[in-house]
């Protein structure tokens, strides 16, 4: 004997407010459902209900997913995403016992049900044990772009969706970063999204919209809006063609970005800064100052995101691979009179882009361009960073090597290492493996076993000063090269390094004759 056949569970999107967005497929499936679920705000009527109310059959048994709060305090005891798992658990318990009775549920959602709407919460709790599909919508930025008339994105523009409720200053570095954006989750959360607007130089072509599709809609720019009267039907779209407008909006590092004027005489400098290995507090109070007058940030994308954006900055962000093309766009922008900064994690001396700029000044000098002055300001190195974590490994002679063989080919990395190893200096490694260099920490143990005592003490610092810190203290032979990668810096001790009995390392400043 078998029971009645489980049902099927669908999400089905509304549409941004005007039913006649609804898709016909979508309108079928609510006119047949036997359960139509919607959500609701805490002491409002369920916008989704009222979309789609002149397709719920009146046969249909309605359930009302009524949120337990939406902004502000709650006493449940796990705070505001406590109570609201509770409440998915408890409206997917509700919508599992019309499946398993055989019914056919359908949950209706504003806009697109996986696009920032709460289906998904359902549909991670019943789709494993229940058959389940997804019927699209129109999202509400869809809908936003229409009412303005406005083109969004062209070409390879790139397009952002955002949440207002991101922090001022990430939202900031987001909007700065990107061509067309859309902000979303707005209301109270509004003044600070002009901000980060403002500080990103996009307030001025930023365009509002409120209810988009449904009778009330209106649209203004985002400066005429009364932050007093921002629902939470609204958004903000920024055009792509916007950063165009913007006078160095569309400036790119790379191969192919240096079409840039160059004055006859320079008028200012160069600016190569150190970050720092990660924490804010490692970066110098002179290079924190630096950053805060700059026009143009120019640098690997991860070094260049760690820099706040404010109004009137400019970032220009490229791959880890290109450090003389961006260097020459530094040294560009900078021949024009405008104030840059080319940035580096740790120290920019130290395997970092300070010998890059040089490098392209040199060649800007061979082509007859005028000189650029170029200002180096130092950074806490990671060698610095990982050293002080384990103790004083390197407070004695002590060599710095990368393992990278893309500028220098590994026959000379191999010569170096021997020439370390045979002189009992400590080594600090840097860049020590890739995803395409994987044997050379192995290589470079062995080389150091046949010069150096199995027992010599090894640091491995991963991610130093960053919340997925990590510091490993073993010794030459028990290394497990397979473990190292980019992240980590490796300091192998020389004869001398010792470890306390609290499991600290240093290295003895005197050296006796061998």
């Amino acid at each position: 004997m078998t029971g009645r056949p489980e049902g099927r569970l669908y999400g089905v999107g509304l549409g941004p407010g005007d039913p006649e967005l609804i898709t016909r497929k979508a309108a079928r499936l609510i006119g047949s459902a036997d359960v139509v679920a919607f959500h609701a705000g805490v002491g409002k009527t369920s916008n989704a209900r009222t979309i789609a109310a002149d397709l719920v059959p009146a046969t249909a048994i309605e359930e009302e997913l009524r949120y337990p709060v939406t902004t502000g305090t709650t006493a449940h005891p796990g705070g505001y995403a406590g109570a609201m798992a509770e409440f998915y658990e408890e409206c997917a318990s509700r919508l599992a016992a019309h499946l398993s009775a055989g019914r056919t549920v359908v949950v209706l959602a504003e806009g697109d049900p996986l696009f920032y709407g709460s289906f998904m919460y359902l549909h991670d709790r019943l789709s494993p044990r229940f058959e389940t599909e997804v019927v699209p919508g129109v999202p509400a930025f869809a809908a936003a772009t229409a009412v303005l008339a406005s083109p969004l994105v062209r070409q390879t523009d790139v397009l952002t969706v955002l949440p207002g409720t991101l922090p001022v200053p990430e939202l900031a570095r987001r909007l700065a970063d990107t061509d067309g954006a859309i902000i979303m989750k707005l209301g109270r959360r509004f003044p600070g999204v002009v901000d980060a607007l403002r500080q990103a130089g996009r307030l001025e072509h930023a365009l509002y919209v409120e209810r988009a599709s449904m009778p009330a809609e209106r649209w203004m720019p985002v400066v005429d809006v009364d932050p007093a009267s921002v629902p939470y039907f609204s958004l903000i779209v920024v055009p792509g063609d916007s950063r165009a407008a913007h006078p160095h909006g569309r400036r790119r590092s790379g191969s192919s970005a240096r079409a840039v004027a160059v004055d006859a005489e320079p008028r200012t400098r160069l600016l190569v800064v150190g970050l720092g290995p990660g924490p804010d507090r490692w970066l110098t109070p002179e290079a924190a100052e630096a950053l805060r007058t700059v026009d143009h940030v120019v640098g690997y994308a991860p070094y260049v995101d760690r820099v706040p954006q404010r109004e009137g900055l400019t970032r220009h962000a490229s791959g880890n691979t290109v450090e003389v093309d961006r260097a020459r766009l530094a040294l560009d922008l900078a021949s024009t009179g405008e104030r840059v900064a080319v940035v580096s994690g740790g120290d920019a001396g130290v395997f970092g882009m300070a010998s890059a700029v040089f490098e392209a000044a040199a060649a800007r000098a061979e082509e007859g361009l005028p000189d650029v002055p170029v200002e180096v300001l130092p950074g806490v190195s990671a060698v610095q960073a990982v050293a002080a974590r384990a103790g004083a490994p390197v407070g004695a002679d002590f060599a710095v090597v990368s393992l990278s063989d893309r500028l220098k080919p590994w026959p000379v990395i191999e010569r170096r290492l021997r020439a370390i190893a045979e002189a009992d200096l400590v080594l600090a490694v840097y860049n020590p493996a890739s995803r395409s260099r994987t044997t050379q920490v192995a290589d470079l143990q062995k080389l150091f076993l046949e010069h150096r005592s199995p027992d010599t003490v090894v640091v491995v610092g991963r991610d130093v000063g960053r919340a997925e810190e990590s510091l490993t203290v073993t010794t030459l032979a028990e290394l497990e090269a397979d473990t190292i990668d980019m992240k980590c810096l490796l300091i192998v001790g020389a004869s001398s390094t010792t470890v306390t009995a609290a499991g600290r390392v240093w290295t003895p400043r005197f050296v006796e004759e061998r």
